[in-house]
């Protein structure tokens, strides 16, 4: 797993969770044991950064 922090031109910060691809060993482990690699999460934004950013 990786975070990947992407700063955007109005001062936020981006933040991407990424998981890796298992290799084919690991994957054909995987399916025999019926287990499934959970889904890529969605990109966040902190609430401080966000805030921040709001024009008053």
């Amino acid at each position: 797993m990786i975070d990947v922090h992407i700063p955007t031109t109005d001062g936020r910060e981006l933040q991407l969770t990424r998981y890796t691809q298992p290799e084919p060993e690991l994957t054909l482990l995987l399916n025999r044991l019926k287990l499934e690699l959970p889904d890529q999460p969605l990109p966040k934004i902190t609430a401080a950064q966000a805030a921040a950013a709001l024009p008053l």
